[in-house]
Parts: structure tokens; sequence; C-alpha cells
């Protein structure tokens, strides 16, 4: 399949003069596709986003979105494209919760009813219809999660990035925000392109992972294959999830069971080894 989102080694000069690149592996997102982007601070991810949102333009390198160049086409693609930043503070600016969440809606000219009937659905889907008369600002970091997301979706985009979206959430707010993300992915084949520091969530919410350091991506695959490579992780200072690494030392131990990539297929894997030995 033709990728949407397809990145070939792009560099930005920034007007101080400093020089950010995103080289290596080639960056390419087929539609439908659950893709995470790994790596520490400082190691191309947000440049790579801000580029594919069309918020930077590439000195050198190419990039295409939906056919389209980004920051030349960038009002035709924000429309198909919805974004979470890792700030959700700054994103966040109309006064009341309902007022944030209308906004992109009433820039495109649409009528009163139908803002209105798309504020009130978008919110019943995620839950936060109590919230729309609230002042954003003393929301919960969840809430405003919540919020920024429904601005981001009120259109029905395409492609959904997000830049960091389980950062201050408890365990249950990042469980249910999974579910509805794979949701929205299984049943409407919304692409989805997100940045993660939780690492142990990436199989949960990614076909494709790539791992960025130093301006390059160094590895792509699927998680299985990419945590696989100890040194390639260990290069961008990451480590596997806990239950791939567990599994690994098991395995080194003569207990080879294969690697999970889930809590439900590590509890498969215990109990067969559990019966057979009864």
């Amino acid at each position: 399949m033709k990728p949407i989102v397809r990145v070939k080694c792009i560099k930005h000069i920034y007007p101080d003069r400093t020089e950010v690149s995103v080289c290596g592996l080639d960056f390419s997102v087929i539609r439908g596709e659950r893709v995470v982007i790994l790596g520490p601070n400082g190691a191309g991810k947000t440049t790579l986003l801000f580029h594919i949102l069309g918020l930077l333009s590439p000195t050198e390198g190419e990039i295409e979105v939906m056919g389209m160049v980004p920051h030349r086409d960038f009002k035709k693609l924000r429309r198909q494209i919805g974004v979470v930043f890792q700030n959700v503070d700054e994103q966040i600016i109309g006064p009341r919760v309902y007022d944030d969440i209308a906004f992109t809606p009433l820039n495109d000219g649409k009528s009163r009813e139908e803002i209105d009937r798309l504020v009130r659905d978008i919110s019943e889907e995620l839950g936060i219809e109590e919230l729309l008369d609230k002042i954003p600002h003393y929301l919960s970091g969840g809430q405003k999660k919540k919020v920024a997301l429904a601005g981001a979706l009120i259109n029905r985009p395409e492609i959904l990035i997000m830049d960091e979206p389980f950062d201050g959430l408890d365990p249950k707010s990042k469980q249910e925000l999974i579910e509805y993300l794979n949701q929205l992915n299984r049943k409407k084949g919304m692409t989805l392109i997100t940045t993660t520091h939780d690492i142990d969530l990436v199989p949960q919410i990614a076909d494709t992972v790539y791992v960025l350091t130093d301006g390059n991506i160094v590895s792509k695959g699927s998680p299985l294959e990419v945590f696989s490579k100890i040194d390639v992780l260990k290069r961008a200072n990451l480590e596997p999830p806990i239950l791939m690494e567990l599994f690994r030392r098991l395995s080194k131990r003569g207990y080879d069971m294969g690697i999970p990539i889930n809590i439900d297929e590590a509890e498969k894997k215990i109990v067969q080894i559990i019966e057979g030995s009864d």
C-alpha cells in the first residue's frame, strides 16, 4: 500500500542557525496503521512531528502527507490531521471547555447547530459532557488531555498525531485512553502516530515502532522485532518493556517460552508451563 505519510532525511535550520535533522531509515506510515516513535529527549521526535504537521518546513529532504507537502498545503491538511501536543495547556485556548472544543468547526464556518451537535457528540464519546461549562484552567491533567483530544477529533480527521499523550495520567486513565485510541483505529480506521516515553505501553498501541537517536532513525519494525534488538535500544538509552525483559531472562535460564508482547500473552505462557509441570 502507498504510504499516506512519507519522510526522507529532512533537515531544518532554526532562526538562530541551529540545525536539526532526522535521517537514517525512511519514515513511512500506511493508512490505518498505529505507529509509535521512541527516542530520548533531543532525538528529533518533535521535529519529525512538526514537519508532518506542516509547522516546520525542511531545508533539505522530502516529506509528503496524503499526497501533499505539509507546510505548503497546511490549510488543506489541517482538516485531515488532529493533534494533541505534549503540553496541552498551550493548546487549550477557549474560555470554557465548550468553546475550546468548538474552535475548529467555528473557524471552518459551520453553523451553530452543527457545531453544537459535533461538540455534544465528541464530548459524550469521551465522557466529558459535564465539563463543557467548566473553565479549562481548573481541570485536572487527565481532564485537560481529554479536552485537547476532543478538539483534535471533532472534525473526525484521518490522522491523529499525539506527542507524549500518557504523560501525567494515572494507570486507569492510561488504560482508558489506550482502549479509546485502539477503538478509533479498529472501528474508524484512523491512523495513529504517537511519541511516548512509556515504553511498557508500546506493545498495546503500536503496529510499527521507530527508534530515533541523535537525529537518526536507527530501527523500524513490530514491537517484538524492535525490542529484541537490545544493543540498538541501549544506544538510544532505552530499555525493552519489562515483560519482554523478564521472559528474555527466563529464556537464558532455560525456560524458553517465547517473548510475549502483552500481559495476556504472558499469562498464557506461564499457565502453560505450570500446567505442563503438574
